[in-house]
């Protein structure tokens, strides 16, 4: 996990002695492992284990692809605390479609003492789907947050990965007060890497800067991850689906013809999400043939 080996910006967090639970502690160590595999009747979620603050309470059937799983991952916590470290593991079978999503925001809330931290490992057999799509992230002011996401795709695989960070309450002013965020995605595939990507904003640096976040609080990436396909073609179709979009939003292909990677930066959260909506359905249409489902949550 993260927690077991933080990047060196984080070391000096870890070793801060919490004064209420310890990390560890029941509660602070949330774990949650989906697996999804083919079955005569579609693709169906076959084992599911959840700690709190982690609880899931079946699939929903509401995704336009008639054969798509999804789950929306519910939490019996306010938010993530000082001291959390949660590890979350999604293993997709080959043929199987599943997309996995928060039932609403995951705000970091404000810390004195060490770090919160989340492990997220994602893997995708041969011929299968997977969307991994949870709703924004809030850092509150103070917050001291790590993020690992690993994903693990056969070559004939595809998957979507999509993140939107918010620096702090932006109604009531708060942007920017955080006080750490680093995040990093690795993809792979059969023979080896395939790409890494990382985002690391601290208080040693401003994240205004011009060639940083600039004028723009709310970012946002959105990782279609489709090995056998035209990397450059599929950035394209990406590019041209956020180019009206109100946030600033543009694509790039990933290396080794991994796929292609959306950037959006906005002013709000709500007009980042929708430009790498776009994207996603854009990318859905093209990999699975139907349109991505929407944003209600029912």
């Amino acid at each position: 996990m993260a927690a077991d080996a933080p990047h060196p910006s984080f070391e000096a967090y870890a070793a801060e002695p919490l004064p209420q639970a310890a990390v560890g502690s029941p509660g602070k160590d949330g774990r949650l492992e989906l697996t999804f595999r083919r079955t005569a009747g579609g693709t169906a979620l076959i084992e599911d284990y959840a700690t709190a603050p982690f609880h899931v309470s079946g699939t929903l059937d509401h995704d336009p692809h008639p054969d798509v799983a999804t789950v929306l991952v519910q939490s019996s916590a306010g938010g993530v605390a000082q001291g959390d470290r949660r590890s979350v593991d999604v293993g997709v079978g080959a043929d199987a479609l599943a997309h996995v999503s928060t039932g609403g925001s995951t705000k970091v809330q404000s810390m004195d003492r060490n770090y919160a931290a989340a492990d997220v490992s994602l893997s995708v057999g041969s011929g299968g789907h997977l969307e991994y799509v949870p709703e924004p992230t809030i850092l509150h002011a103070d917050a001291r947050y790590h993020v690992e996401t690993g994903l693990d795709v056969a070559g004939d695989a595809t998957a979507i990965l999509g993140d939107v960070v918010v620096p702090g309450r932006l109604a009531r002013g708060e942007r920017f007060a955080f006080e750490r965020y680093r995040s990093r995605v690795r993809g792979s595939g059969p023979d080896g890497p395939l790409f890494e990507d990382a985002t690391h904003l601290g208080d040693d640096a401003d994240p205004t800067a011009p060639g940083v976040l600039g004028e723009f609080p709310v970012h946002g990436s959105l990782f279609v991850v489709a090995p056998d396909r035209d990397a450059a073609a599929l950035s394209d179709r990406l590019h041209a689906a956020v180019a009206g979009c109100d946030a600033r939003a543009g694509a790039t292909a990933l290396p080794n013809g991994a796929g292609a990677v959306v950037r959006a930066l906005g002013h709000r959260a709500e007009t980042t999400v929708a430009a790498l909506y776009a994207a996603r359905d854009r990318a859905r249409r093209r990999l699975l043939g139907g349109p991505a489902p929407s944003g209600r949550r029912y």
